[in-house]
């Protein structure tokens, strides 16, 4: 069994509004050091959300998709890299096309989150507040597009499935010659709307069953009672895992982390607990398939075998 790769996501508002220890409403230098308390708890991916905004209401064709400040993203890229070794992924699997598309030509990241199946969202976990809502449909021929420039780019594509048709469409990407493996598969349980998949460790299982042949798979859980529970049995299944507080941000049920550091240092003695030892950013990309990091101008970092 691999080493564990651990994600941290740290930097979202969307799910949980009332988390008095989001950093996002605090300015990117806050993001950028949740960031980093992750990377040294133990994390090897940094799966980033740079400045964005939700649409306040679906558009006139039913999507709800987010608009980007592309530059932001460059300086957060930038800022957690001139400090950290990390497999920089881009997130926000549902901001415009168009705009992701320029974001990766200026700002190559080493991965990026691409959503294999329609966005069918409702963050309603929060009682109190007025549930946000993305609406999204991600077409093959969007998919043939974002895989051949991710090809051109040498980006590995992060496939995003909250069921298992976007299996089928990794598969048919992968038949096409279009999607490189090992492809990396990120299964999404708990999160609400209408590509539901439930977070239970029988959930877990089916989902590793019907897995395309040779793919790595990663897990995200949206479900403060269920969280730790179903990303155990992802470790113990072969899985890897993605903590933070964009996906949960409770420490344990009712009490909020103070950083995304401690929830990465919780997965981490789970792990440890149950036999498997944590990937460093280099051991990561050795089993995710990405070529060694080349140390850019303003790293202040030795990066691992570079």
């Amino acid at each position: 069994m691999d080493k564990l790769i651990i994600t941290v996501t740290c930097d979202s508002d969307s799910a949980f509004p009332g988390n008095p220890h989001n950093p996002t409403p605090k300015g990117m230098d806050t993001v950028v050091t949740e960031y980093i308390r992750g990377i040294d708890a133990g994390a090897a991916i940094s799966h980033i959300h740079g400045p964005r905004k939700l649409d306040d209401a679906p558009q006139p064709d039913g999507s709800r998709l987010s608009t980007l400040q592309i530059p932001g993203w460059g300086e957060m890229q930038q800022a957690i890299e001139s400090q950290r070794d990390t497999v920089m992924q881009f997130g926000i699997a549902g901001g415009r096309f168009n705009q992701r598309k320029e974001l990766i030509r200026t700002y190559p990241p080493e991965m990026l989150s691409v959503a294999f199946v329609p966005h069918d969202e409702c963050f309603d976990y929060d009682p109190s507040r007025v549930p946000k809502e993305i609406y999204g449909i991600h077409s093959r021929t969007e998919l043939e597009e974002y895989c051949t420039l991710c090809n051109e780019l040498g980006v590995k594509i992060e496939v995003e499935a909250f069921h298992t048709g976007g299996f089928w469409n990794a598969q048919r990407m992968m038949d096409k010659g279009l999607l490189s493996g090992p492809a990396w598969i990120t299964c999404f349980f708990g999160w609400r709307g209408g590509s539901w998949t439930p977070p239970t460790a029988d959930a877990v299982l089916y989902m590793k069953k019907h897995l395309p042949k040779g793919t790595n798979w990663n897990a995200s859980v949206m479900d403060p009672e269920e969280h730790w529970k179903v990303l155990t049995s992802v470790i113990m299944e072969g899985g890897h895992v993605r903590v933070g507080m964009e996906d949960n941000p409770f420490i344990r049920p009712g009490e909020y982390a103070r950083t995304n550091g401690e929830l990465v240092d919780k997965i981490v003695r789970i792990a440890r607990e149950v036999g498997r030892e944590i990937a460093s950013p280099h051991e990561a990309r050795e089993i995710i398939g990405l070529k060694p990091k080349v140390k850019r101008e303003g790293q202040s970092q030795v990066l691992e075998h570079a």
